[in-house]
C-alpha cells in the first residue's frame, strides 16, 4: 500500500472508488449525491487547482497489486481541507472491502507526519460521528483526541464529536 498525492490522471481510479463503494459511503458518512457524479471531471479539476494553491492536499491510498490500469487499485482517500495557520481538517474514507485491516489507521498516521513534514502543518482537527465507530477508533488509534462536539450540519446532521492531534508530539507520545 502506498499514500500517494492526488494528480490529474487519478480521475478515472477515483470515480470507480466512489461509486463502487456509494452505498457503504452514504450509510457511514455521506451519499455525495447525484451531481457529484455527474460533474466529476469537473470537481477533480477543482481539487487539483485547490491543492496547487496550498489550500487543502489530498492523497489516495493505492493498492499497487491490485491492476486498475497498472496504477493500482484505490482504497482509500486521505485529504487535509482548510489548510490554514498551521491547521487542517482531516477527512477521510476507505472502500468498504478495505476495511478492518488496519488500513484506515496506517495511512492517517502517515498522513500526520506528512502535514507535518511536507504541509508545516501542526495541528489536525477530524469531526466524526458518533455513530461512527470505526472512525473514532481510527483516530484514537492515531493520536486523536476528542476535543468537544460536532454541529450536525457538519456531518450531514449527525451530531458527533471533532478530535484533534498536536503534530508536534514525538513518535513516543502516541498510542498504539
Amino acid at each position: 500500500m502506498v499514500l500517494k498525492r492526488l494528480a490529474a490522471d487519478d480521475a478515472p481510479a477515483i470515480l470507480a472508488f466512489e461509486l463502487a463503494n456509494r452505498a457503504f459511503f452514504a450509510a457511514t458518512i455521506f451519499d455525495r449525491g447525484d451531481e457529484f457524479f455527474d460533474h466529476f471531471a469537473d470537481r477533480h479539476r477543482d481539487l487539483l487547482v485547490l491543492q496547487e494553491a496550498g489550500a487543502c492536499a489530498f492523497y489516495l491510498l493505492i493498492d499497487e497489486d491490485e491492476d486498475e490500469d497498472d496504477g493500482g487499485a484505490v482504497l482509500g482517500r486521505f485529504n487535509l481541507f482548510d489548510i490554514q495557520f498551521g491547521t487542517a481538517v482531516l477527512g477521510y474514507r476507505v472502500a468498504q472491502h478495505a476495511t478492518g485491516r488496519g488500513l484506515a489507521t496506517a495511512a492517517v498516521r502517515e498522513l500526520c507526519g506528512l502535514a507535518a513534514t511536507r504541509h508545516g502543518l501542526r495541528t489536525l482537527r477530524a469531526a466524526t460521528a458518533l455513530t461512527n465507530v470505526a472512525s473514532q477508533r481510527v483516530l484514537t488509534k492515531a493520536g486523536f483526541t476528542p476535543v468537544g462536539p460536532a454541529d450536525p450540519a457538519e456531518l450531514s446532521g449527525k451530531p458527533g464529536t471533532w478530535y484533534q492531534r498536536d503534530l508536534r508530539k514525538t513518535e513516543d507520545q502516541k498510542p498504539d
